[in-house]
């Protein structure tokens, strides 16, 4: 079975590169890799990194900005290369994030299970999250986990971090984690990420994880290790995030690949979270910022243009 990696980024030339190291030391190789940026200046040096310009894999500009946007632009040059034909055979297609940083067999450990045949989709164990702010980020509470920390908790010099992708034993999952998720040729093939959750494509994951759910089980596998490094340069604004917070789970619900349940917690969540913390200052995270965009999101609410795409109609 053929392993093909898709990577959507935005600002992030560096973390870009150490990304492609990673797949270098692979113990299973990817047959071939897309990093997708949103203009050349995301590009910058990517030809030259050695896995590039052997062969492996093309950087190029896509043409339609937000990361299920660019992942599916990805997959579209897959498939106009003819990896996606019927007779190019099986293989799996894995989502990494610029900032994620995998253990060497991370794609072997895939591709073994994937073998299996019973499942369509999976999500690897999450060593240490830097966009949750663990222990081990708090030192670096701007930037998210350092290129040290992320390779001491893959070698096992440092023990993995509570996180709700963590554990020992495989399950089956109602939402694979976004900055590494997997998924076979039955599901690539007819299935792309919604692009009216633009840029940061807030719950994405969830989306495309009840869609592939249609064609088969999708699971928490351990045995794909990994640390996402939490980078936090190249995200989307505090008050467009706040108003994705608010806009997304309420598309999502009227899709149906969202339950009313779920989707009302984290509408009430990040109304509190944001409320809350917005009363004093944090190192990190704007929640004045995002409450404003909470508040935006009610207020179209009320007045019925509730939209993800309002984010980039030139309102904000």
């Amino acid at each position: 079975m053929k392993a093909f990696i898709i990577t959507a980024t935005k600002g992030r030339t560096k973390e870009t590169q150490r990304l492609l190291d990673c797949l270098q030391k692979q113990t299973f190789q990817p047959t071939f890799t897309i990093i997708a940026g949103t203009e050349p200046r995301d590009l910058e040096g990517i030809s030259n990194h050695p896995w590039i310009a052997a062969g492996h894999g093309e950087a190029i500009v896509s043409p339609r900005m937000g990361s299920c946007a660019q992942r599916n632009f990805g997959m579209e040059i897959l498939e106009q290369r003819g990896y996606f034909a019927p007779e190019a055979g099986r293989f799996f297609c894995v989502f990494f994030d610029d900032d994620y940083r995998l253990a060497d067999d991370w794609l072997e450990q895939a591709a073994k299970r994937f073998d299996q045949d019973n499942i369509v989709g999976l999500t690897g164990q999450i060593l240490a999250d830097g966009v949750h702010g663990n222990r081990a980020s708090v030192q670096h509470p701007r930037s998210g986990l350092t290129e040290g920390q992320a390779t001491d908790f893959i070698s096992g010099k440092t023990p993995p971090e509570p996180h709700w992708a963590s554990g020992t034993h495989e399950s089956d999952t109602d939402m694979v984690y976004g900055c590494n998720m997997a998924f076979v040729d039955t599901v690539v093939r007819q299935t792309r990420f919604d692009e009216n959750l633009p840029l940061y494509g807030w719950q994405e994951d969830r989306d495309y994880t009840v869609l592939a759910k249609k064609l088969g089980r999708v699971i928490y596998f351990p045995g794909c290790k990994g640390v996402h490094l939490g980078v936090k340069s190249g995200r989307t604004s505090s008050v467009k995030f706040g108003y994705s917070q608010i806009a997304n789970p309420l598309y999502l619900m009227k899709k149906k690949t969202m339950g009313y349940r779920i989707g009302t917690r984290l509408i009430m969540r990040a109304l509190a979270a944001n409320l809350i913390r917005g009363f004093g200052d944090h190192p990190i995270v704007d929640y004045r910022g995002r409450l404003r965009g909470n508040m935006r999101a009610v207020w179209d609410i009320l007045c019925f243009r509730s939209d993800p795409r309002r984010i980039i109609d030139g309102s904000f």
